[in-house]
């Protein structure tokens, strides 16, 4: 019986982790090589939930398993930081008994490489231990993992100490050709608690030690969008975005089901008109930042499709404000999760009110729609700055001296970027630019087909 090669897939337990991976993965599987994908418990319940049979096109070449994430079942899975300090700790044995497994169990198609997110870059420690080849793939931009990477830097000039704590909003450069960025986008400077800072700064120090286990380093980014990074770390090699190349936009490893009917209430707005609002799975609002969003979204007399995740607003009572829902009527349209990627590339969305995660800001490169932001935390401020400054391709938000972005913030933005249209046309420039790169002898695509030959 001949062998097929088999590699196993660890994604972070985090929406905008696992859906990345597991556009990589399908991609690998197009080639022939088995994998097995890897969530926690608690997460595979809530993908095979959500996932639609349908969407699935990779066969049975993508086997999804779990190990428990050693997490008490009413323990917040949304704690970042207990979810940095824990997993390293707990899923460790569960990773080795399931490949162990798996390899006594097919004689044929025994696990021969690990591609562990690098937020879960312990798992190639385990996968050296165990004489399996690893890659390390990296789902956000570039430009986070070079500051991360640069963190030993940082500490030689410092600009930060050995605890993490950097200077108050200094603006750096990592090198003379990337933007300049504030100290404050950091990613572990977002969180308050200063015990859960220390936690996240840590791990990060530990990546730079797991990134010399591997043999791959490759990222969900193209080398269009983040050229200077790329070339300050060359071994980090672009493969995306892997979006980008979806050309059906069918995805997999939600966590919540899609309510694809939204497509067909885009199919009856005119071409262009409709703002898409979505914060991706970690946003919370509090209730005056809720319905003050709401009320912006009424005053621009768009038409709107907004995401309102279950739990994304703090609410016990109603979460709209009073009679908002009788007055938009049908103009617009609430769902609990959309399929993003068919809803941005559909024509009637004229823009992306957008928390900037890396996978959301990709989509809608990729798609030519401009941005307005919203971060929440993380990365997601480093996003801002490439979207608004270095790619041109969106507008900030400004809050007022309580910390909230009104109502008149909001249409005043709308209105300033859909009637520039600069916006669009150069959100369609970057479109055509990462379509080239993940096709042909693009260098996305070439990458991508090197790492691929590189596991069988």
């Amino acid at each position: 019986m001949s062998k097929v090669s088999r590699v196993l897939a660890i994604p972070f337990p985090a929406q905008g982790h696992v859906i990345p991976m597991m556009e990589l993965v399908r991609k690998i599987a197009q080639h022939g090589i088995r994998v097995t994908f890897v969530n926690t418990d608690f997460n595979h319940k809530r993908v095979m939930k959500a996932l639609s049979n349908k969407d699935d096109d990779s066969g049975d070449l993508i086997h999804l398993v779990s190990v428990p994430d050693g997490l008490e079942p009413g323990e917040d899975r949304n704690d970042i930081g207990k979810l940095f300090d824990v997993l390293p700790l707990r899923m460790r044995a569960d990773l080795v008994d399931l490949i162990e497994n798996i390899n006594s169990a097919r004689h044929d198609s025994k696990i021969s490489c690990v591609i562990a997110d690098g937020a879960m870059s312990w798992a190639m420690e385990v996968a050296e231990n165990m004489g399996i080849k690893r890659a390390f793939f990296w789902p956000a931009s570039t430009a986070t993992l070079s500051s991360l990477r640069s963190i030993h830097k940082l500490i030689q000039d410092a600009v930060l100490d050995t605890d993490g704590v950097l200077k108050p909003n200094e603006i750096i450069q990592l090198s003379p050709t990337m933007p300049a960025m504030s100290t404050s986008t950091f990613v572990w400077t977002c969180f308050t608690d200063l015990a859960t800072r220390k936690i996240i700064f840590d791990f990060f120090l530990n990546v730079n030690e797991s990134l010399k286990l591997t043999s791959w380093i490759v990222c969900n980014s193209a080398r269009e969008l983040e050229p200077a990074a790329f070339t300050l770390f060359p071994d980090t090699l672009p493969i995306g975005p892997l979006s980008a190349s979806n050309e059906l936009g069918h995805q997999a490893g939600h966590f919540w089901a899609e309510d694809s009917a939204c497509l067909s209430w885009l199919d009856q707005q005119p071409a262009g008109s409709v703002i898409y609002v979505a914060f991706g799975s970690f946003t919370v609002f509090d209730q005056t930042q809720f319905r003050e969003l709401a009320l912006g979204l009424e005053l621009t007399n768009k038409p709107f499709l907004w995401v309102v995740r279950p739990d994304m607003t703090d609410c016990t009572d109603e979460a709209y404000p009073e009679g908002f829902e009788d007055r938009i009527g049908c103009r617009g349209r609430m769902v609990g999760w959309s399929p993003q990627e068919k809803v941005l590339r559909h024509p009637s969305v004229a823009c992306f009110i957008s928390h900037c995660g890396w996978n959301s800001t990709t989509e809608g490169v990729s798609h030519g729609v401009p941005f307005l932001c919203w971060p929440y935390f993380a990365d997601q401020l480093l996003n801002e700055t490439y979207i608004c400054d270095v790619w041109k391709v969106g507008l900030g938000f400004e809050k007022n001296e309580n910390g909230i972005i009104t109502k008149g913030e909001i249409k005043k933005k709308v209105e300033m970027l859909l009637g520039d249209k600069d916006y669009k046309e150069r959100a369609m420039v970057l479109k055509e630019k990462l379509a080239s790169s993940v096709q042909g002898d693009g260098c996305s695509n070439t990458n991508l087909r090197n790492f691929i030959q590189w596991m069988k």
